[in-house]
């Protein structure tokens, strides 16, 4: 409601020419430029920035990245009630920008105010994306004693957040006390399985919300469809394509954008270009989503290709947009593009440069090998480094075997997150591979004794409409014997073509025939056996890497590839590599 003093006519005609504007601005895609030119227009009412028209510039400056002008913006407005804070909570969740919407929360408690049901729903999402797990539970306490599980909005924001904090038990509790499940309930719930990579489960909902009577829609599709893509289940993506073709959404630019990410993330990037291709007007999510496709293949300049054509196209691109570009160029080791775009992103598209930018700059630099210049750029950083720049400097230093700096890397990190293992392990690794044992055994030391494990690598792959998973040394298959004989037979012939082990990927100070062993058994070379010994001549083997693949493994493909004339697809945690005729498309750049 917009509070009304003695105006005059005239003042009340800008205020609601402001309102229209601003409405006009907010549900169509608009560049920042836009934005500005809508904020001159509106700061001219009597009104500003009084009520709707403060509240409603506040969520669009914080939906456009722009942290900073939001929140000044909000110190701005005299009385702040619990609608203007919910608006630039909201705002930033919806952003992404979790952080700061939890702590604009915080504020709002300290300021003595009592959250209602929509504070809720921003924060519980907030909650859940940054896996707050002890906050989480007091939020749903709160919920209960103020009696808000009656609203389903509610409920299913709770489902939402206990399912990405890994609490799936008490998130299906949730689902099933709820009277009345609609659409939303079991999106969340479908969701819920997607992101946790169980793909039977989404099925086994998207079933039951099917015989449920309740029909499913765009955004029940896309979350099947992400499941399918997290695992790589390309069998039952195409199940849901042709779901989506006989129920109406082939048209649908949201549902076609999944698909082009579904096909990236399958390995089918063919397939991805020929849905883009079909696009009649493709918005900048789209345009983004392709551009985040040829950047995890590594196709570099090819997903730059992309981003000029967007832009020629008059589409605006994003801090997300600006991700894919910048990945796309570590990934294909294109620094001057990369410094290009890093600082065309604020100066010419008024972008506010993220952590997440950063993290992608640094990587860029370490992996081509400008250690230095990479730990400059930290030092220069306007927000505060996390886990993840310091992260990439780290696996860098890895690559390049800097110890001196590795170890400043891995310190850091120590202090922001010290309990993650991988910063342990990398950093152990960086030791033994020089050979420093001691050093090594510190660090694993270390992690011992602050109760931390290495995450299990494991590899899937789909085959009899079912994702199987594999693990080092694994032995539980059917097939176990016919694999490892597989396996026997694929050393020998590799060896006779000159492959010779890397074992400096063996993390343990041990025999070399030992570590020979050790690394002849990881799980993406049994599942590349079994897909040899079940995949039908001629088909590309597709595998999917929880972890980065190990240097040894990567050696491998290439001859296997060569060896048995199969086209090997493995998409690791980082990226994709082809294997075709003894090469990889990386160009061993990884």
């Amino acid at each position: 409601m917009i509070k009304l003093y003695n105006f005059g006519a005239r003042s009340l005609c800008a205020a609601v020419c402001g309102v229209t504007a601003l409405h006009l601005t907010l549900n169509s895609p608009c560049s920042i430029l836009d934005l500005q030119k809508v904020h001159a227009r509106v700061i001219k009412t009597d009104l500003y920035p009084y009520g709707f028209l403060g509240d409603r510039l506040v969520s669009a400056y914080a939906n456009c990245g722009l942290s900073i002008d939001a929140s000044r913006l909000f110190d701005e407005i005299p009385r702040k009630d619990l609608v203007s804070w919910n608006s630039l909570i909201s705002a930033f969740s919806r952003n992404r920008n979790y952080g700061e919407s939890l702590n604009i929360f915080r504020w709002m408690i300290s300021a003595n105010l009592k959250p209602n049901f929509v504070t809720v729903v921003s924060v519980a999402s907030a909650y859940g994306n940054i896996n707050a797990l002890d906050e989480g539970m007091r939020l749903h306490g709160y919920v209960e004693k103020a009696g808000f599980l009656s609203f389903a909005e509610v409920v299913n924001s709770l489902i939402t957040m206990h399912g990405k904090c890994g609490l799936i038990d008490l998130a299906h509790k949730l689902f099933e006390v709820v009277t009345t499940k609609n659409t939303v309930s079991w999106n969340s719930i479908i969701t819920i399985h997607s992101q946790t990579g169980s793909v039977e489960g989404v099925f086994v909902l998207f079933n039951s919300m099917r015989r449920a009577e309740i029909k499913p829609d765009r955004a029940t599709v896309v979350s099947v469809l992400q499941g399918c893509a997290n695992l790589a289940a390309v069998r039952k993506g195409i199940v849901i394509h042709g779901y989506i073709v006989s129920n109406g959404f082939s048209m649908d630019t949201p549902v076609k954008t999944a698909l082009i990410t579904f096909y990236a993330k399958s390995g089918n990037l063919n397939s991805s270009c020929e849905i883009f291709g079909e696009m009649n007007d493709p918005d900048n999510i789209a345009w983004t989503a392709m551009v985040g496709a040829y950047a995890v293949h590594g196709q570099g300049r090819a997903a730059i290709e992309v981003f000029e054509d967007m832009i020629i196209k008059g589409e605006i691109p994003d801090h997300v947009t600006f991700t894919h570009v910048l990945n796309a160029c570590s990934h294909s080791g294109l620094v001057i593009e990369g410094e290009k775009y890093f600082k065309a992103m604020a100066e010419n598209y008024k972008i506010q440069v993220s952590v997440d930018h950063y993290s992608c700059m640094v990587d860029l630099l370490g992996r081509f090998g400008l250690l230095e210049e990479a730990r400059q750029l930290i030092e220069s950083m306007t927000v505060q480094p996390n886990s993840a720049v310091w992260g990439a400097l780290l696996g860098a230093c890895r690559v390049h075997r800097n110890i001196k700096l590795g170890k400043e890397a891995a310190d850091r990190l120590y202090e922001l997150n010290p309990s993650d293992p991988r910063n342990y392990i990398i950093l152990s690794n960086i030791y033994s591979r020089e050979g420093l044992w001691e050093e090594s055994s510190k660090v694993r030391a270390l992690m011992k004794e602050r109760g931390l494990g290495r995450t299990p690598g494991c590899s899937f792959i789909e085959y009899g409409g079912k994702v199987l998973k594999f693990v080092v040394d694994d032995r539980s298959h059917p097939e176990s014997q016919e694999m490892y004989d597989k396996l026997a037979e694929l050393t020998r012939k590799m060896s006779e073509s000159g492959y010779v082990p890397e074992t400096e990927f063996v993390l343990h100070d041990v025999a070399d025939n030992l570590k020979v062993e050790m690394i002849s058994t990881h799980s993406e070379k049994l599942a590349i056996a079994f897909g040899l010994l079940n995949i039908g001549a001629g088909m590309p083997i597709m595998i999917i890497k929880n972890l980065r693949i190990c240097g040894d493994c990567h050696n491998a493909a290439k001859f296997i590839s060569a060896i048995e004339n199969r086209v090997l697809i493995i998409r690791d945690s980082k990226r994709f590599h082809h294997f075709r005729e003894g090469t990889c498309s990386c160009g061993d750049y990884w």
